[in-house]
């Protein structure tokens, strides 16, 4: 005999866990199922900047904005900018008045998960298979066998979504840019020339369709994604079991680049990590289906370069839940004001993530990135 939540979430991102604390703190019970085997069985990823139009939103829609603002990376919000040639082009430091501050997505995702009941998210659930039965109701299988049936369904399962396909056929593509991931562990100590180089908050060094994307995290080590723009099959050409040749081969794109960059491939700790950027289509929506929704990258996935996807993933639960709160007894009411704020968002945000793909890897850097970023600033200020 399979279970029954009257509200499953698949995913326990930071989307699907803002959706599940808004819901509690309004005595709404809901299941997370997430296909980890336990809280921290993997890395969740580098530094993440707190938008104050929506991620903040949602942090207070959580009543989370006082423990939020304890775990600020103090310092995170520092900016420099450089060529191939590694000659400075901006610098900017945190003076404590940014309204962007940055946080370790690890301790964002425990702040979240420790605000839940015990037990809210069943770790270890894979799930295999999804199929409505009529009414608004779904049952979802897992990869241990297991079955539950849900009243609402949410997908909050990221780029290759396992709900997505009950209410939309579109898949990501590839943006033509990928990432290889790596590590500077200890940078003070153990890469001095590249914690120098980068400094305490966000780094970019980019020309010519590649660079560096780098950010200090809270353990002192940089976390750096060097971006290429090249074909999709660019990294499969690559063994990554093998560091020192998989070095070699991205090193190959930077030989003209300032000897103190192609340090931090060389010098990485660890295994480098392959990466392809994808994202579906700007404006992407669907019609609205009985029983089921979907927040962060499942509905919107975007390229990085906008710093949104964590951002939207958060304000997505935040606005679901709460207009589940705000319709009782009408899911289909709540979907439909929870849609019309998404889409437009959406498309909005998804359509400045892909125009800041095009510049970054365009040509004019790195003043291309340099006159955008002053004209953030400018805009901050009027």
């Amino acid at each position: 005999m399979s279970a029954h939540h009257p509200i499953a979430i698949v995913g326990a991102g930071v989307g699907g866990l803002t959706l599940a604390r808004v819901l509690h703190v309004n005595g709404i019970e809901a299941a997370v199922f997430d296909l980890d085997v336990s809280a921290h069985a993997r890395p969740q990823g580098g530094m993440l900047d707190i938008h104050e139009e929506s991620g903040q939103v949602a942090l207070d829609a959580a009543g989370l904005t006082d423990e939020f603002r304890r775990i600020i990376h103090a310092g995170g919000q520092e900016l420099r900018i450089v060529g191939k040639d590694a000659a400075v082009r901006l610098a900017e430091e945190d003076d404590g008045t940014g309204n962007r501050p940055e946080v370790d997505r690890g301790q964002l995702r425990d702040l979240l998960l420790g605000s839940l009941p015990g037990g809210t998210v069943r770790w270890h659930s894979k799930v295999t298979a999804v199929r409505p039965l009529g009414g608004g109701r779904h049952e979802l299988m897992f990869a241990d066998g297991g079955v539950v049936t849900t009243d609402l369904l949410v997908g909050a399962d990221g780029a290759w979504s396992k709900v997505r396909p009950l209410i939309s056929p579109t898949r990501p593509a590839y943006t033509g840019v990928s990432f290889v991931e790596l590590d500077l562990l200890d940078a003070d100590i153990c890469h001095p020339a590249a914690a120098a180089l980068v400094g305490g908050g966000m780094f970019f060094a980019l020309q010519d369709g590649k660079g560096f994307l780098a950010h200090r995290e809270t353990d002192g080590s940089v976390h750096c994604y060097v971006a290429v723009k090249a074909p999709e099959a660019w990294l499969d050409g690559i063994d990554f079991t093998d560091t020192p040749a998989a070095k070699a081969a991205v090193l190959e794109h930077f030989g003209d680049w300032h000897p103190s960059l192609r340090a931090m491939i060389a010098d990485a700790d660890g295994a480098l990590v392959p990466r392809k950027v994808h994202a579906l289509p700007v404006g992407h929506r669907w019609d609205s289906v009985a029983g089921v929704a979907l927040v962060g990258d499942a509905a919107h996935l975007m390229s990085p370069f906008a710093g949104e996807g964590a951002n939207l993933a958060m304000l997505d639960g935040a606005e679901l839940g709460q207009a589940l709160v705000a319709h009782p007894g009408d899911t289909a009411k709540a979907l439909t004001a929870y849609e019309q704020a998404l889409f437009p968002r959406s498309e909005e945000k998804a359509g400045e993530s892909a125009a800041s793909l095009d510049l970054l890897f365009g040509p004019g850097n790195p003043h291309a990135l340099v006159d955008m970023m002053a004209g953030y600033r400018t805009e901050a200020t009027a």
